[in-house]
């Protein structure tokens, strides 16, 4: 289930409750910490999340992958779970 535009999961993530944060598809690219320019990236071509993308990894999209304090464990986790969201939309899994 596609549950941000980025591939990071809302769904456990630990600023749902404590912040309120409705993540981003929820909140029109707004979650907690102010407005995303990967959600806005993706609403402004149409489309859905990152994966759907023809530049995907974009270089905005690998500065949040990889950043060294918020970025993903393993880096590059959420640019792989978008490319997994396409293939599952595609029937190519």
């Amino acid at each position: 289930m596609v549950d941000s535009r980025c591939g990071l999961h809302c769904n456990g993530c630990e600023y749902k409750e404590s912040c309120g944060c409705g993540g981003c598809i929820e909140t029109n690219g707004h979650p907690f910490h102010g407005e995303c320019s990967v959600a806005v990236c993706c609403q402004n071509k149409g489309i859905v999340h990152c994966g759907e993308c023809a530049d995907i990894p974009c270089e905005l999209l690998m500065q949040y992958s990889c950043d060294p304090e918020h970025g993903d464990t393993p880096q590059g986790a959420r640019i792989e779970q978008c490319k997994l969201w396409y293939a599952q939309m595609k029937g190519i899994e």
